[in-house]
């Protein structure tokens, strides 16, 4: 899916963001709309890879 994502955001940076016709009218997302969302998509899929980035905080045993 990813990879569809970034085909998808080529092919749109290369055409227009607005066309107008007899038929009708059609605008696509904006450019950092559609950037933000494959940011998106690829951190959901590296936090289902990994951990992640986790900050934890370790307490010794025994300690008083």
């Amino acid at each position: 899916m990813p990879d569809d994502v970034k085909e998808a955001i080529e092919k749109n940076a290369q055409g227009p963001k607005s066309a107008k016709g007899d038929i009708g009218q059609v605008e696509q997302h904006a450019l950092k709309d559609q950037i933000e969302a494959d940011r998106y998509l690829e951190s959901k899929k590296a936090m289902k890879q990994g951990r992640g980035f986790r900050i934890t905080k370790l307490v010794p045993p025994g300690g008083a």
